[in-house]
């Protein structure tokens, strides 16, 4: 029960230490999952011109953002996505770099919808986009990074479905069936909802554009209509190996208008969830932000914090791995000093530089405390040793606390001792 009359905003988030180290968790399966694909990695504002955003968002963006008048009266908005930004900086700066660019980001976005589960108005997202290539083999790339993630995470095959699409089929679907440019951004709203809008609703809005429900999704069931791209694509997965985690689904639209070709989302096995992940082609975007000075093909995807650790947490296998990760990475320090004679702080005191020089988290009583208060503390710090300090020093006993057993050490050799042992190849969570 909060105790002051202030509370986080809605759909804001505060970080607990445990809650920071799962944040610290995705982002480094992140960071190092598009590091082993050759990715680099940049960073954007957090605040843009919000006409960035409503230059070719559509759908429901435009209406989520946090957006307000700065003390300059400029028309601004926190980011809610990062695509936009990314295109602005490339169409900038991409002359000085070799094609394609490879980049990725992990960074905060805001969007002002209902927060439920999977979904807030503040939330960490992974970008990873290719741009200055065409070919449906970065889409194949874009894929791989997706599938590795959530390999990554210790999801097995089973756990989760890949399903890709491409929005080109549907405008040569509309195209065949009359509709204009402003109708094909409709209709793919309308196909967008299919899964989750009652059939009458979709029949109505259908009916509105001379189409009917029954066609769309006997179009959807033809597998003949997979497009030549995800043929392409397919065929890069599984000569990687990967083909058998994907599969052809023109369900799949994907919000945003900025999209123009494939498009593929993650979901968990029983789609008892949001997405994952998604993304897809947008080889228009960049041309769009730069007024048609830069063209510049491109292809993403994003990942957000919020329902890939739902899917961890409900996931046995997954969440297991991440509490390894948590049991170690979580912990205050790795070797807790324990002040035995208080004759002795001295001596501890310049233990404790001494490791931490050697860069050994260490933590220590600040105060006098009973003996076995700090062992109790060295507990509650998570630490894995309880170095103690007595009359024998330097002499000192080395409790290991995840066992209960102990050993003799000296303070001469401890800087050497304690490395070997945090860092011996035979696990890192045992002594």
């Amino acid at each position: 029960m909060a105790v002051s009359s202030f509370q986080s905003l809605p759909g804001f988030r505060d970080f607990l230490p445990r809650d920071f180290a799962v944040r610290q968790y995705l982002q480094e399966m992140w960071r190092a999952t598009a590091r082993r694909h050759g990715f680099v990695e940049y960073e954007t504002p957090l605040l843009e011109d919000t006409g960035l955003y409503l230059k070719k968002s559509g759908g429901e963006l435009s209406t989520q953002l946090f957006r307000f008048a700065d003390q300059g009266g400029r028309d601004i908005t926190l980011r809610p996505e990062v695509t936009a930004s990314l295109a602005r900086l490339a169409a900038d700066h991409q002359r000085d770099f070799p094609k394609p660019l490879k980049w990725f980001e992990i960074g905060q976005c805001f969007r002002y919808e209902k927060p439920q589960k999977g979904r807030g108005r503040e939330f960490f997202q992974f970008n990873v986009d290719i741009l200055g290539e065409s070919a449906a083999q970065a889409d194949a790339e874009l894929l791989a990074v997706a599938i590795d993630t959530m390999r990554a995470f210790g999801f097995e095959k089973d756990d989760y479905q890949v399903r890709v699409s491409d929005r080109q089929a549907w405008a040569d679907f509309a195209a065949k069936r009359g509709l204009n440019a402003e109708q094909l951004a409709t209709f793919l709203q309308i196909v967008d909802k299919l899964e989750r809008e009652r059939p009458e609703v979709l029949e109505e809005k259908l009916s509105a554009l001379g189409l009917q429900l029954a066609e769309v999704k006997e179009f959807i069931a033809n597998p003949d209509n997979a497009s030549e791209n995800y043929r392409t694509l397919l065929a890069d997965l599984r000569a990687r190996g990967l083909g058998e985690f994907v599969r052809w689904d023109l369900s799949i639209v994907r919000g945003l208008a900025y999209y123009t070709g494939l498009v593929f989302e993650v979901f968990d096995a029983k789609a008892s969830m949001r997405a994952v992940a998604g993304g897809g082609r947008y080889d228009t975007l960049v041309s769009t932000i730069s007024d048609g000075k830069i063209d510049l093909p491109a292809t993403g995807f994003a990942m957000g914090d919020y329902v890939i650790r739902n899917l961890i947490e409900e996931t046995t296998h997954a969440l297991m791995q991440m509490e390894v990760w948590l049991q170690r990475y979580q912990a205050g320090c790795d070797v807790y000093v324990v002040v035995d004679h208080e004759e002795k702080r001295a001596e501890a005191l310049r233990l404790v530089t001494d490791l931490r020089t050697a860069g050994i988290s260490v933590d220590f009583p600040l105060m006098p405390m009973k003996f076995n208060k700090q062992l109790q503390r060295a507990e509650q710090a998570g630490a894995r040793f309880a170095l103690i300090v007595g009359n024998d020093f330097p002499q000192m006993k080395l409790k290991i606390l995840a066992t209960r057993s102990d050993a003799t050490v000296d303070a001469e050799n401890i800087i050497q001792e304690m490395i070997h042992r945090i860092h011996r190849p035979d696990g890192p969570l045992l002594a």
